[in-house]
C-alpha cells in the first residue's frame, strides 16, 4: 500500500518516525477508543482528516515496526486543555498483522491503565 500524498506535501512528508519508550508517554499517545488502535503524533505539521500516513514506530528500543493509518485526529496549536498539537493516526487493518499485533503489544503493556480516568493527549 502506498500512502496517497496531498499536493504540495513534499516527498516522505507522510513517513513518521515515532520513538515511544516510557510507558506514561505510551499512556499519553495510545488512542485506545479506535477499532484497530491508534496513536497520537505530537507535530506542528499541518496534516487534514484522511491523510494516509506510515508509522516507523519502536516501542521501548525493540525493533522497528512499519504500520500505515490514517489522520482521524487532530489537536491545533493552542488545543484546549493544554494538549499539544499534533494528529492521532488510526491503525490500518493489514494483511501482515502489523497493526494487530501493535495493538496487542501495546494493551498488553497498558493493561492496568487502560480504564484510568487520567487525561491523555486526546481526550
Amino acid at each position: 500500500m502506498t500512502p496517497k500524498k496531498r499536493p504540495g506535501m513534499k516527498k516522505g512528508s507522510n513517513f513518521i518516525k515515532l520513538n515511544i519508550t516510557e510507558e506514561n508517554t505510551l499512556y499519553n499517545c495510545y488512542l485506545p477508543f479506535l477499532k484497530n488502535g491508534g496513536l497520537f503524533y505530537q507535530t506542528d505539521k499541518s496534516y487534514e482528516l484522511g491523510d494516509e500516513v506510515v508509522l516507523l514506530l519502536v516501542l521501548f528500543n525493540e525493533d522497528k515496526t512499519s504500520i500505515a493509518g490514517k489522520v482521524v485526529w487532530i489537536n491545533p496549536k493552542g488545543a484546549s486543555g493544554g494538549r499539544p498539537a499534533g494528529i492521532g493516526v488510526h491503525f490500518d487493518n493489514d494483511e501482515q498483522n502489523k497493526a494487530a499485533d501493535a495493538r496487542h503489544k501495546i494493551e498488553n503493556i497498558l493493561v492496568n491503565r487502560l480504564k484510568s480516568a487520567k487525561r491523555t493527549y486526546t481526550m
